[in-house]
């Protein structure tokens, strides 16, 4: 089966004053209808300049220097602005990690959901409101038919977030690109746009890039992830292999620093009946201007040889469906 998204040796630069900054890569990606993809990674290890990179949306002084883009058969790198304004919205959607930067403070959440509507469906302004109703009905929030006239800031955080998710599903795209969509809520509202996303892609079907730092999110959500770090991939996998039997010593690091409670099944219970240490990974990601033609993660991994430290390692297929970066797996 094609693919619904590919990504081909992907290489986004911004061209600064110190130099050019590696942001992504050689990132190659695949995404399949219907499917959930997981990109994780800490802060700053490329995952939300990817995403941007498909929306066609990097700022400058930023730009894609090389690779290809391939969505629905079309590659998307080669399309003019306005070609990629037809799909944006429209084919491809996305919810931001901070909905109140996102909403324009001075009109109605209703007024922009129509706006969106019209923009791409060709339809009347009362049939794009009577749509905007629909969805935010879809996305649960109470009394629809009323607050479609409300402000921004008439919102909760976690209810600007179904807004924006409303927003996104009202054109009913392809696909779904969510960059970090439950990092400002609290616990309990996490969890409920979770189940919100995940029921939406049961039932229309939509396929997710979730763009993440959180492994509990990836467990939850997704049926397959990418492992990034200083703007490469450095592990992918179906989840459940990944969690079962991580290759990447720096997965691996990512794993243990997952709070694990003593009635969590990852607890070993001891004499104190305390909770397991965190185990923090330990330095600094590399200069992004100046990377080591060497493996990335040398400086900070427990495993390291004097191989390691000689040439940077392909991504290479460890077992069935579970590629990783590393000579030492």
């Amino acid at each position: 089966m094609t693919p619904l998204l590919e990504i081909r040796n992907l290489n986004t630069v911004f061209y600064t004053e110190e130099g050019a900054v590696q942001a992504v890569n050689g990132v190659n990606l695949s995404i399949d209808r219907g499917q959930v993809l997981g990109v994780v990674g800490e802060s700053g290890c490329g995952k939300s300049i990817t995403s941007l990179s498909v929306l066609g949306l990097v700022p400058p002084p930023g730009r894609i220097a090389r690779g290809e883009i391939i969505f629905d058969g079309v590659d998307l790198t080669k399309l003019s602005e306005r070609d990629l304004q037809k799909i944006r919205g429209k084919k491809i959607a996305y919810i931001p990690q901070d909905p109140m930067m996102s909403l324009n403070p001075v009109y109605t959440v209703g007024s922009q959901i129509v706006e969106t509507i019209v923009l791409h469906q060709k339809v009347d302004k009362r049939e794009a409101r009577k749509r905007a109703i629909e969805v935010l009905d879809q996305v649960k929030i109470p009394q629809s038919y009323k607050r479609i006239d409300d402000y921004p800031h008439q919102f909760s955080g976690g209810m600007r977030q179904r807004v924006m998710i409303a927003m996104a599903l009202s054109c009913k795209p392809q696909l779904l690109i969510a960059d970090e969509p439950t990092t400002a809520l609290d616990v309990t509202v996490q969890a409920q746009i979770l189940d919100l996303l995940r029921a939406i892609q049961r039932e229309e079907g939509t396929a997710i890039m979730m763009i993440t730092h959180d492994l509990g999110v990836v467990a939850e959500m997704c049926d397959h992830v990418a492992v990034m770090y200083a703007g490469s991939i450095v592990e992918s996998a179906p989840v459940s292999l990944l969690f079962k039997d991580p290759k990447h010593p720096y997965t691996r690091g990512l794993i243990d620093c997952i709070p694990k409670s003593k009635n969590s099944k990852a607890h070993k219970t001891d004499k104190t009946d305390k909770p397991d240490k965190l185990k923090p990974i330990e330095g600094q990601p590399p200069n992004l201007i100046n990377l080591p033609d060497a493996c990335r993660f040398a400086d900070r991994c427990p495993l390291v040889i004097d191989d390691c430290l000689t040439s940077f390692p392909p991504l290479e297929e460890k077992a069935p469906e579970h590629f990783a970066r590393c000579i030492r797996v």
